[in-house]
């Protein structure tokens, strides 16, 4: 399924440590891709497709909109996260007065600021010093 500019689509970014997800929602059926592929073929895990459809859970929109999104850089459960915060985001565009107050109090419009911490010198990573030795 392809979708092109002609159709109007509702837009959201999201980001979530290092990843980057732009999210486009139009009025459809429910199909969710990702990268040009199909959401059950991009996570393995059922607890990140859980963490992907959380603001259709939170707003009671269900099958209501086709997703498409392209997300970029961090690790899967960051690009999981990237995608939640944009679709919330989209949502917010769709329709303002009748999402925003749920997906507000459910805490899917606000950016995790959570990033990884620097590696300090003299030590091994961010915390991890070297083994302790007596002699």
């Amino acid at each position: 399924m392809t979708y092109t500019s002609a159709k109007p689509y509702f837009y959201g970014t999201g980001r979530r440590k290092k990843s980057i997800a732009r999210v486009r929602i139009y009025p459809g059926s429910g199909a969710i891709t990702i990268n040009q592929r199909d959401i059950d073929d991009y996570f393995g895990l059922d607890t990140l497709k859980l963490i992907v459809r959380q603001p259709f859970g939170v707003t009671e929109t269900n099958g209501k909109f086709d997703v498409v999104c392209t997300v970029v850089g961090g690790g899967v459960s960051g690009q999981a996260g990237a995608i939640r915060h944009g679709l919330a985001r989209a949502l917010c565009q769709a329709d303002a007065e009748q999402y925003r107050a749920p997906l507000k109090a459910a805490g899917l419009l606000t950016r995790d600021p959570r990033m990884k911490e620097r590696k300090k010198y003299g030590l091994k990573a961010a915390r991890r010093a070297s083994q302790f030795s007596k002699r």
